[in-house]
């Protein structure tokens, strides 16, 4: 059985036995699918539209066209994780070998965006999301594989890239392991979960675009008897939450409510994101595949402008 409900609820979301389709297998780590142009540029060419995806270990971006399959893209690219676009539709990547967030111009030119914070070079950014405003957020936790004390930074952050790309400010530091991360569709709330912790946390979003840390409060607890950690998150337009993780991909509704698990047969879900002309196709990766599912609520579009 594909979906395994856990509340009523997820029929509004899912059908209990939807078509999951593998487009793809044999990467090393894929992560960060992303939507291609026509799919938030013009819907009547929805045929054109492509998703683009992270084969992390083996250090390339990978596209996958709907009829037409997986190809490379591009390679070496500093063993890109979490992808997405900012109003220009420019790809930004969260870059594991770089330990940077950076920017892929429509010319060809990478723009660094972040590389370093008071002076000492980031962590290993992981994922990103950004604002309709154009400000940048991402993770940037340290790795279990090396000890601590050998990274400059002292802490696993969160940051924010203002939108005139000025100013890094750091906005959480008591992450363990952050990792993906989502806006609710109004951008009033920032969920962020903790690998290490098994927990998605939940942050108002102030005017200014910091985090309220009086706000700070537990979303969801992903912890239990499976294998794997949350991983990288989507939101939908009525507000349920989207998080890869152990077992497949699980919805959550806006009250942290889990709703429901998509157990696509592979190991634990790694990233997300929703694409086509209705915005209605849930793409996932896990370790080493890419794959489908149909759902009945659209995806928060790109915020392109």
């Amino acid at each position: 059985m594909p979906i395994e409900k856990l509340s009523p609820a997820l029929d509004a979301i899912i059908d209990a036995d939807p078509p999951i389709e593998e487009h793809g297998s044999g990467y090393g780590g894929a992560e960060g699918p992303a939507e291609g142009p026509l799919w938030w540029t013009d819907s009547s060419q929805s045929n054109g539209g492509y998703l683009l995806f992270s084969d992390i270990h083996n250090n390339r971006r990978m596209r996958y066209t709907p009829g037409s399959g997986v190809t490379v893209e591009a390679e070496p690219v500093n063993r890109h994780n979490g992808l997405t676009r900012d109003q220009q539709g420019r790809l930004i990547a969260a870059e594991h070998d770089g330990r940077r967030v950076s920017r892929l111009e429509h010319d060809g030119s990478t723009t660094v965006l972040a590389n370093q914070f008071q002076g000492r070079q980031l962590n290993r950014p992981n994922d990103v999301v950004v604002k309709s405003d154009g400000s940048i957020y991402f993770t940037d936790p340290w790795t279990f594989r090396r000890p601590r004390e050998q990274w400059e930074q002292t802490i696993s952050g969160v940051y924010r890239i203002s939108p005139d790309l000025g100013t890094l400010t750091l906005l959480v530091g008591d992450f363990v392991v952050p990792n993906g991360l989502a806006f609710s569709p109004d951008e009033s709330v920032l969920y962020i979960n903790d690998s290490r912790k098994g927990i998605i946390r939940a942050f108002d979003v102030q005017d200014d675009g910091s985090l309220s840390l009086a706000s700070d409060r537990l979303f969801a607890d992903m912890r239990g008897d499976r294998e794997g950690v949350p991983d990288g998150m989507k939101v939908d337009v009525e507000g349920n939450v989207y998080c890869g993780g152990a077992g497949g991909l699980h919805i959550l509704n806006a009250g942290g409510e889990r709703l429901g698990i998509v157990v696509h047969g592979q190991s634990a879900t790694t990233n997300l994101c929703f694409g086509g002309a209705d915005w209605k196709t849930l793409y996932f990766t896990s370790r080493n595949t890419v794959g489908s599912v149909p759902v009945k609520i659209a995806g928060i579009p790109v915020p392109v402008k």
